[in-house]
């Protein structure tokens, strides 16, 4: 059986620095605080969106402003997005030659799950993800491994037969705490020695070198596409 292969979004699928630092820039702009380099944004980007904005908050931002300034990037983001997120080169091809292999392809994102499954379907829809998880209230994120053994569950497929590829520490934690094998590609938000310091089993630098690594052999049965 070919393995699962479990990816994570920003970062990782699709460049969407410009995105998220323009909206949450103007949200932090809406109430008079003082805004942020794209630059210092990335080193922001990978815990959700509250977390997201206690990092570029002032220290001592109260809680209910926090709360006032996530609902406003929100808001900006849900509108804005497509501007100033892109997938990055080679992507589309890898997606292809995996989805035509008949690996298991799920999506597992920080990012707040509305948003994860609207930008799949605009920018991916030829691809057939058969498990897509974005933050949901009440659902721990990454690193916790739930929402990595629910995409496990769903797809029908043992941790020890599924891989997390992702950019960040957070991802390679993830599949570290799941029991999955972690693959770091380092075109991403953080850098390669942050990625393997953290366990990164493999690193990739390009989506062909990714591509590389699953080559087409033998056959799957039919993957369920249960997962809400």
């Amino acid at each position: 059986m070919k393995r699962g292969l479990i990816f994570d979004l920003d970062g990782t699928l699709v460049n969407s620095l410009q995105g998220i630092a323009d909206s949450l820039n103007r949200a932090l702009g809406q109430f008079q605080l003082p805004t942020h380099a794209h630059e210092a944004v990335r080193g922001f980007i990978g815990d959700g969106s509250r977390i997201l904005i206690e990092r570029a908050a002032p220290t001592g931002t109260a809680a209910r402003q926090i709360d006032e300034i996530e609902a406003a990037f929100k808001a900006d983001y849900a509108l804005t997005w497509p501007s100033g997120t892109f997938t990055y080169p080679g992507i589309h091809e890898l997606l292809e030659h995996l989805q035509s292999a008949e690996y298991p392809l799920a999506v597992l994102s920080n990012k707040p799950h509305p948003f994860t499954t609207a930008m799949l379907a605009q920018l991916f829809p030829k691809t057939r993800f058969s498990c897509i998880l974005g933050q949901r209230p009440g659902i721990a994120h990454k690193p916790d491994p739930s929402g990595a053994l629910e995409i496990s569950h769903e797809m029908g497929i043992p941790p020890e037969n599924l891989s997390i590829i992702g950019d960040s520490t957070i991802d390679i934690e993830t599949a570290k705490n799941a029991g999955m094998q972690a693959i770091a590609v380092t075109w991403g938000f953080h850098d390669r020695d942050r990625l393997l310091a953290a366990g990164a089993e493999r690193s990739v630098d390009h989506p062909a070198e990714l591509r590389a690594l699953f080559e087409i052999s033998g056959t799957l049965p039919p993957t369920p596409s249960t997962c809400p």
